[in-house]
């Protein structure tokens, strides 16, 4: 299991040139896996192939909004569980400890709770060590893919890898609780005007429901899996 755990990693972080690059190596990695639904399975690698042609700003872009401008949307964890509360920071230590007992040293500004990052951790970890972490944020990972899939965002297909990966399902007490957070949405420009008092100028969104452009040679692939 650790080259999937690596591969969602790839797919959850920050769009490169390298991860263009190793794209259709992704996409076939996916498409062999058998721990998940062949739907997740063929859509992931739509996602790949997005990640692959699409433009590398017009990716970063949609990247940055959904997660780093949504708050409800942050790929730290943590942030979702504790908030801004002390306990955060003390869960982050005890989770960097865990890193460096495995092997995994940190550069100083990566927050442990990052989900690419964690990702990392469990491809290191035995089978069944890593489902156990993985069951364990079951209803962050379910109350994230929800939000992504409200949107329309093809990012919500690793959500529902994970889950399959985490054979458990979420808390319902928990993830109750996180439905109830509000959500944030960069892309309301009448919430930014309130919020900044100014307009946001954005470029190159194309007509995706979640303002991330899709490719050609996406709708290409996806009629070619239909027929």
């Amino acid at each position: 299991m650790a080259a999937i755990y690596k591969v969602l990693s790839a797919l959850l972080s920050y769009p490169t040139e390298e991860l263009q690059v190793a794209s259709s190596d992704i996409a076939a990695v996916v498409l062999k896996n058998t721990a998940f639904p062949a739907a997740t399975a063929e859509a992931l690698a739509l996602l790949a192939v997005d990640l692959g042609s699409g433009d590398l700003l017009d990716l970063q872009a949609c990247y940055v909004d959904l997660f780093d401008r949504s708050r409800s949307l942050s790929l730290n964890l943590f942030e979702h569980v504790h908030g801004e509360s002390r306990d955060r920071g003390q869960a982050m230590v005890d989770l960097r400890e865990r890193y460096r007992a495995a092997g995994l040293d940190l550069a100083g500004n990566e927050l442990p709770d990052h989900l690419p990052l964690f990702l990392e951790f469990l491809s290191v970890l035995p089978d069944g060590k890593a489902q156990g972490y993985l069951a364990d944020a079951a209803h962050v990972l379910r109350a994230l893919g929800e939000r992504l899939t409200s949107r329309g965002s093809p990012y919500a297909a690793v959500f529902a890898a994970l889950e399959s990966l985490a054979q458990q399902a979420p808390d319902e007490v928990l993830l109750s609780e996180l439905r109830k957070a509000p959500e944030d949405n960069p892309n309301d420009l009448a919430a930014i005007d309130r919020a900044w008092e100014e307009t946001e100028v954005r470029f190159g969104t194309g007509d995706a429901k979640d303002g991330c452009p899709r490719t050609a040679f996406r709708e290409q692939l996806r009629a070619g899996a239909r027929s």
